[in-house]
């Protein structure tokens, strides 16, 4: 297959490394290249197998943090403008038609302007821009319901246009080290090519989108892993499903097997090869695994618990399957308000988590039909449009304007 122009496209992909960054770009790729278009993907070194497996070619990626650390002092913006130096002598190697970088990877944004390459954004969860009055983004409130509210959050405007104002002002500053122009924009590291934004239209609040921008659907991709047998009985099934980056103590993971000890209901939960630091005791009606397949697990369940992560929270939906959210840090109590919103989740805020709460928040989501049947809504949607082929679309018609 070729793309939209009739021909076989060179694409040049650049995705940060954690798994809810690196896995939609990988999925997104793999479609790409089963199309027969030439891709280059950078991303950390870790997912190097997987980039390869999916016929494209690997680069590593500079490791720079995001975030600044006391053993890695350096600014996230220093570390743009030393990456972009790396990627740029990547980029002309591959020699693109197109590149692709993820919301949190500037560099071949960066480097993909500086040398006149058509450039697209993938943004791999909700769009983080709002409209007035509409909460900020990451607050973890839910879109107003009265005209009270909405008039709280546009009072609530300034203070977040002044960070926003901040961000610009390093933007810029990044980029005049780097020889390009300023821009006038807030999020001016979106590009105003193409913003892929992949989740679901129905977790996204009412707006107009630009014409620019479009909300294709979950891109997923997982690790092949093999299957992993529930506890056996008929009992509905609550999957487990923690984040691989928050909860170091495991709290979450302690709460639910504390928490559903005796109740009416098979416990599959994972402990996502971090290792307990302590013996945890594990109930008659649960297994404690490392690693489980989502993909082949999900579709079995009747809810699934979860810290709220992008990835994890919108492929138990596309299986068709209501989640409990609980939020720890960044942006899992949006995606945590969003689910709640769209009528598919029910949400147990982090500073009120205890076995007895847990377990009230698992019994009142299971005995919601309407929860069941929004989430299976959406598994339906899922099935009928492929997020990752709808993206891959968009990138072929991109590269042949």
């Amino acid at each position: 297959m070729t793309s939209a122009a009739g021909r076989r496209l060179r694409v040049f992909l650049g995705a940060f490394g954690d798994p809810g960054h690196a896995f939609p770009m990988l999925a997104l790729g793999a479609s790409l290249a089963a199309r027969g278009h030439a891709v280059t993907f950078e991303t950390w070194s870790r997912w190097r197998e997987p980039v390869e497996a999916a016929g494209m070619r690997f680069v590593p990626a500079p490791e720079y943090p995001v975030f600044p650390t006391r053993e890695r002092p350096l600014g996230p913006y220093e570390a743009v403008v030393l990456a972009t130096a790396e990627t740029r002598r990547e980029l002309r190697t591959a020699a693109p038609d197109v590149v692709v970088h993820d919301i949190l990877t500037l560099a071949p944004a960066m480097a993909a302007e500086l040398e006149g390459v058509p450039a697209a954004t993938l943004i791999p969860h909700v769009h983080p821009a709002g409209e007035p009055g509409f909460p900020p983004y990451a607050f973890g409130a839910r879109l107003p319901r009265t005209a009270a509210g909405w008039a709280l959050w546009r009072a609530l405007a300034r203070p977040v246009d002044n960070g926003l104002r901040r961000g610009r002002a390093e933007l810029n500053d990044t980029r005049a080290r780097l020889g390009l122009p300023p821009v006038e924009r807030f999020h001016g590291g979106l590009s105003t090519q193409l913003c892929i934004v992949g989740t679901f239209p129905q977790l996204e609040y009412p707006r107009r989108w630009p014409s620019h921008t479009h909300v294709v659907g979950p891109l997923m991709w997982e690790p092949p892993f093999e299957p992993v047998e529930p506890p056996p009985g008929s009992a509905p099934l609550v999957l487990l499903a923690p984040s691989t980056a928050q909860d170091h103590e495991h709290r979450l993971l302690r709460a639910t097997l504390a928490g559903l000890a005796g109740e009416p209901v098979r416990v599959l939960a994972t402990w996502n090869r971090r290792p307990l630091r302590e013996p945890t005791p594990v109930p008659a009606n649960a297994r404690l695994v490392e690693w489980i397949s989502y993909r082949r697990t999900m579709p079995g369940c009747a809810l699934v618990i979860g810290h709220a992560g992008h990835g994890t929270m919108v492929r138990a939906l596309a299986s068709g399957v209501p989640v409990l959210t609980v939020p720890h840090s960044g942006d899992m109590s949006e995606n945590a308000a969003r689910a709640d919103w769209a009528g598919a989740g029910v949400r147990l805020p982090w500073r009120l988590l205890s076995p007895a709460t847990l377990r009230l928040a698992v019994r009142r989501a299971l005995a919601s039909p309407g929860l069941a049947a929004r989430a299976g809504e959406l598994g339906a949607w899922a099935s009928a449009n492929d997020g990752a082929g709808r993206a891959a679309d968009l990138v072929e018609q991109l590269a042949a304007r």
